[in-house]
């Protein structure tokens, strides 16, 4: 079976079996989503869901954040991992985004990629979820995933498994396939342990490459 063949099966496995796809980080605008994948780096997105709760508490909007030193949010996400370095990122961004786009999320790859602490990985997923784009999201779940299932062959750099993917990936499901590649890699076909394949709903397409 050719790789688009694989993919687009997968695919249909994939969204019978969660078909409520969705980014796991709370946000109710496109900064707050900035803010979170930054923090998100090394650590659950269960944990972050937490910390912030505090941070906008404090800082309920671009301007606040951006006013804080960065210290003071540093103080804040210390719980995440990497206080220092994510708490500059964050400041940084929020006073590109105060003074370069008027409070807004830029709405273009590469000026999302341009901004403190922006990969290409948080990067696509701000273009999938908050612009509704054709993204491609090559976290450690979708690296593992992929490999495992034939759909890259021995591929770990994200940025090389993104290209691969968007060959054989149709671009209006990019966003939604990697969704539900993470939640796919924390129930069944987990790292930690050894895979579930017996409950697997792709174990009939998998190459299993374990």
């Amino acid at each position: 079976m050719e790789k688009k063949e694989l993919a687009l099966k997968i695919i249909e496995a994939l969204k019978n079996e969660y078909p409520d796809a969705a980014c796991t980080l709370d946000y109710d605008d496109a900064w707050k989503l900035l803010v979170s994948v930054r923090l998100a780096a090394q650590c659950t997105d269960a944990r972050v869901n937490v910390v912030v709760q505090d941070l906008y508490a404090k800082y309920p909007d671009v301007n606040a954040l951006a006013a804080a030193e960065p210290e003071e949010i540093e103080e804040i996400v210390r719980p995440c991992g990497l206080g220092k370095s994510k708490a500059r990122d964050i400041s940084a961004c929020m006073r590109i985004l105060r003074d370069q786009y008027n409070g807004k999320v830029p709405t273009s790859f590469e000026e999302l990629l341009s901004l403190p602490g922006v990969g290409r990985k948080s990067a696509n997923l701000i273009m999938g979820d908050v612009f509704g784009k054709p993204a491609i999201v090559t976290d450690t779940h979708c690296i593992r995933l992929c490999n495992r299932m034939g759909l890259v062959d021995g591929i770990k750099e994200p940025k090389k498994v993104e290209m691969a993917l968007w060959k054989i990936i149709p671009p209006e499901e990019g966003s939604d396939f990697c969704h539900r590649l993470v939640l796919h890699g924390r129930e069944i076909c987990t790292a930690r342990t050894k895979p579930y394949c017996d409950r697997c709903c792709l174990q009939d397409l998998c190459n299993k490459n374990i």
